[in-house]
């Protein structure tokens, strides 16, 4: 794996302030590394912004499963090689009610443990990552997205997913996330 060494500067976590001193140390027992904390605490603001906007207000809404969306996550940082977010993902996953079968299959999703539903946002995923620089909803995509979502529920899933995407690009370029041996970034 790949250690981050940013050009920007780490915060300690004494000088951070204390709502981050809180996610340093969730970030340091999920994953051994505090590194995008303590880059955030150049600007707190920013970053409670998506704690609090994104993930409280979007991700966690309960407007899509917690399942559903803790598993497009964990698909979308398998895919990447984001280390950091492999370790954080998989232990909100399992906390959220995801097997670990489920996760073991993530690689072949089509044929394990998942319910129809989790596969064609799954499938969406796929077609999110940022190694698929032409990935689109085909009109297959859509039906069968369809068949399991309704338009506002497609949409919002892949408002999440873009975030999610977004924010990998940003912490691969800011060298801000340890990274699996196989990233490809």
């Amino acid at each position: 794996m790949t250690k981050p060494t940013p050009h920007l500067t780490k915060v300690s976590k004494s000088n951070l302030p204390d709502d981050m001193k809180q996610s340093w140390d969730q970030a340091n027992d999920l994953t051994g590394d505090a590194t995008f904390v303590e880059v955030s605490g150049n600007n707190p603001d920013v970053y409670r912004w998506y704690l609090d906007e994104f993930y409280q207000k979007l991700f966690y809404s309960d407007r899509l499963e917690k399942t559903l969306v803790e598993l497009v996550r964990l698909r979308l940082a398998n895919v990447h090689g984001c280390a950091f977010c492999n370790k954080g993902d998989t232990a909100h996953a399992l906390k959220s009610g995801i097997t670990q079968e489920q996760i073991d299959a993530l690689n072949d999703y089509i044929n394990g443990p998942f319910s129809e539903r989790e596969k064609s946002a799954l499938k969406l995923a796929d077609q999110m990552v940022l190694t698929n620089e032409k990935g689109n909803i085909s009109s297959d995509l859509y039906s069968e997205l369809n068949t399991h979502f309704n338009d506002g529920e497609i949409y919002e899933l892949g408002m999440i997913m873009a975030v999610l995407v977004g924010v990998a690009k940003f912490t691969f370029v800011y060298d801000l996330v340890e990274k699996e041996d196989y990233c490809p970034f």
